[in-house]
């Protein structure tokens, strides 16, 4: 891709009338600084003229890695809603509203806001930020064949997927000087394959029905037949819903690639904007040669760690079983150190069923679906019991911060306490990669983040 400060990008006449890919810089040794950013988001939102009403659809403090809160803030100052911005919008800013796009998450906070989105945007009057209810705020705009989720799930459910978005973002569509920005990461994803791009509308502002069901196909179709691959068959249902259904909003994506330089610091390697499946794809190259490590041996051992303030469940936490799992060696253990770690489900129902079933394999969630109406109706939940389980295949010790031994065992994974493990695997001086217990001799594999990267050996992953 060009390098910082050269846009691919096409002129305004062009941008207006046709499907586009505005910008697509970075490689894997970019480190783009925020001058990059500005300038790239300014040529966009230049070519875009006035604008009466700003709808930004940014993640939540889950991706914070991500710097969507940096480009979000870099767009309110364009506008003149924030400070520091381009002056000459000053005099009409617009009405900006900010909805993260949560999925089933839990709410953000406003510390969390605060964090994520600075000062100025949080202490906003009227507040900007709207809270995303995917069980009651969503609208069905349409529905994908039957047929292609069929397909999907290999014969398994057999009616159309329903394409739904919260009510506010629906509202958007067919108004003049009306936008929406859609902001995120591209990674690997275990339910996706790639994270982000229509994902976000869809499921980070879908519904109830939408996201139940596009987990349970990725499940069905197999996590390991989807991570890391940006072509899948839930990804088709997606690009479906998006090519027949989004055409009447102004909708522009704004997708970044992130990884970590030799010294372990984060940043941003790569910046692609644009409205259609193209800044996708190129985000997907970049994020595979970024995200993607392709290990030359099984780990007997992998040692995981969940930052306090990024990961509070294992609905959330479940990335480092997820994320490692093409790596791991048979009859392997997997140590998840998880301070943060108070509860199993992001939604409190959620919960409830995650401490009734536990993780305890394919066969049994399958076979406990078919008995059970309260699994039927949250297919999300049987997806995510499925791709929390090893299947046998390596241990998982949980060392949580805040769960009891008692509630770890009862779902189905081992626990060590998080203070003795602390003490043998320091996380404040171990950097990714391979290290040897000093008193043992042990092997390991560290991982200080698993939601930044996907890890694999060939035999798994190909």
């Amino acid at each position: 891709y060009p390098v910082a400060g050269t846009q691919l990008s096409i002129n305004n006449k062009i941008m207006s009338e046709t499907k586009s890919l505005v910008c697509a810089i970075g490689s894997e040794s970019t480190s783009l600084s925020d001058d990059d950013i500005r300038r790239e988001l300014k040529g966009l939102l230049d070519s875009l003229g006035t604008k009466e009403d700003v709808l930004l659809l940014p993640p939540d403090f889950t991706r914070f890695h991500s710097q969507s809160g940096k480009v979000t803030q870099m767009i309110t100052d364009y506008y003149g809603y924030t400070g520091g911005g381009d002056k000459k919008n000053h005099d009409n800013v617009p009405t900006v509203t900010i909805l993260p796009t949560l999925g089933t998450h839990a709410p953000m906070t406003q510390e969390q806001i605060k964090i994520m989105y600075g000062d100025e945007l949080a202490a906003k009057e009227p507040n900007p930020f709207v809270v995303h209810d995917w069980r009651n705020d969503v609208e069905t705009i349409g529905h994908v064949p039957s047929e292609m989720v069929r397909e999907a799930t290999r014969g398994m459910v057999d009616k159309p997927w329903p394409a739904q978005l919260n009510k506010l973002v629906w509202e958007k569509r067919n108004k003049e000087k009306t936008v929406v920005f859609s902001i995120g990461q591209v990674v690997p994803h275990e339910v996706m394959g790639m994270a982000n791009f229509n994902k976000n509308m869809f499921v980070g502002a879908g519904g109830l029905e939408a996201i139940n069901l596009s987990h349970f196909i990725g499940a069905v179709y197999g996590m390991e037949n989807m991570m890391g691959r940006a072509e899948n068959p839930l990804r088709s249902i997606l690009n479906h819903a998006s090519e027949n259904f989004l055409g009447e909003l102004e909708l522009w994506y704004i997708l970044t690639v992130i990884g970590a330089n030799e010294k372990g610091e984060l940043e941003m390697k790569g910046l692609f904007i644009g409205n259609d499946i193209q800044c996708y794809t190129k985000a997907c190259e970049l994020s595979l040669k970024v995200n993607f490590t392709m290990l030359d041996r099984s780990p007997k051992k992998m040692v995981v760690y969940l930052d306090e303030d990024e990961f509070h469940s294992t609905w959330l936490g479940n990335k480092a079983i997820y994320r490692t799992r093409m790596a791991i060696a048979d009859e392997g253990e997997l140590i998840i150190l998880g301070p943060g770690i108070r509860k199993f489900g992001e939604d409190g129902q959620v919960d409830v069923l995650i401490r009734k079933y536990g993780y305890i394999g394919t066969p049994n969630i399958m076979k406990a679906m078919e008995e059970n109406e309260d699994l039927k109706d949250s297919l999300g939940t049987v997806a995510h019991l499925i791709h929390g389980s090893s299947e046998g295949r390596f241990s998982i010790t949980y060392c949580p911060g805040h769960l009891s031994q008692e509630e770890i065992v009862s779902v189905g994974f081992k626990y060590a306490p998080l203070s003795d493990m602390s003490k043998k695997y320091d996380v404040g001086s171990l950097l990714d990669g391979w290290h040897q217990d000093p008193e043992t001799g042990e092997e390991f594999f560290f991982i200080k983040n698993p939601a930044l990267g996907l890890w694999a050996v060939p035999s798994r992953f190909d």
